[in-house]
């Protein structure tokens, strides 16, 4: 990847990233976060071109704890425009960006997705991922949190005064 193509890699993945399909992506697909991983690794963050044009990215990332001879080579982003999905373009991706993995020594890779994300996991046990795990995210709505209400109130009554 190389910095000019960030804007093309952060529109795709507004278009991929979704609220509608996937809206667990689609909270953490910023700008920031793809700038983020361009500027802290570049070297594992992937483009495929075709025409002059970025149809997929996946961006990684290395991580160690302190204090173990443990690397972990994280796999944050994977998008292909739909256009040329089922084509290949996400397996090379992947590919490559394991090869970056263990050219920098990890030994684990990891990868995460929606449990409700059927083609994302039977693509990634396709390529050997497995020992699944569960995650479970929660949510709150702060609308009805009585501070909310309250705060909104009190803004109402400073804005008629």
């Amino acid at each position: 990847m190389r910095l000019e193509d960030l804007p093309e890699v952060y529109a795709l993945g507004q278009r991929l990233f979704t609220a509608e399909k996937l809206p667990t992506l689609y909270r953490c697909w910023d700008e920031d976060e793809v700038m983020k991983l361009f500027s802290a690794e570049p070297e594992t963050c992937l483009v495929a071109v075709a025409n002059d044009r970025v149809i997929g990215f996946a961006l990684g990332s290395i991580m160690q704890k302190r204090g173990s001879a443990w690397r972990y080579g994280w796999l944050e982003w994977l998008g292909v425009h739909p256009g040329w999905s089922r084509r290949g373009v996400a397996s090379r991706l992947v590919r490559h960006l394991t090869s970056r993995f263990i050219e920098r020594d990890a030994r684990i890779m990891l990868v995460d997705t929606d449990e409700a994300n059927k083609p994302a996991l039977a693509f990634f046990r396709r390529l050997g991922f497995g020992q699944e795990l569960r995650h479970v995210y929660l949510s709150q709505n702060l609308d009805s949190h009585p501070e909310a209400i309250e705060r909104r109130e009190r803004l109402r009554e400073e804005e008629t005064d």
